[in-house]
């Protein structure tokens, strides 16, 4: 069988509100990745997914996404070395929708995002989808 993990990782308001984002997500990419073989880093992804943002309809903004994004990617960087960290796609996974999903995924290093409540709705989907080609 051939499965692909995706990592969700994301910290909570208060620990947005605190100033501990990076410390949180770093100490959560450390983790899961501390038995990883570089072999296998095709196989995983990471999605970014704020806890405060789920199912609450508020969502990062670019800014924010690119912060965390960059910081993640300077991890597994640290970690694996670049020409390694760049196979892992990173996701945001935090209440897209078909109204913010092209400004989100123009954020640098967002390979995509992971859809939630919008992938109930096919039409919100679809035209996510959409945005996303």
């Amino acid at each position: 069988m051939d499965l692909s993990p995706i990592l969700c990782i994301g910290e909570t308001i208060d620990e947005r509100n605190s100033g501990l984002t990076e410390s949180v997500l770093n100490r959560q990419v450390t983790i899961a990745c501390n038995n990883i073989d570089i072999t296998s880093l095709n196989k995983i992804v990471i999605a970014y997914e704020p806890i405060w943002a789920i199912g609450t309809g508020e969502v990062a903004t670019p800014d924010q996404i690119d912060e965390v994004h960059t910081a993640i990617r300077t991890r597994l960087t640290e970690r694996f070395g670049a020409e390694a960290a760049d196979l892992i796609p990173l996701l945001y996974g935090g209440s897209m929708k078909p109204g913010n999903a092209a400004e989100i995924l123009a954020v640098k290093d967002v390979n995509g995002g992971l859809i939630g409540g919008a992938s109930l709705k096919a039409a919100d989907f679809l035209a996510i989808y959409g945005q996303a080609k």
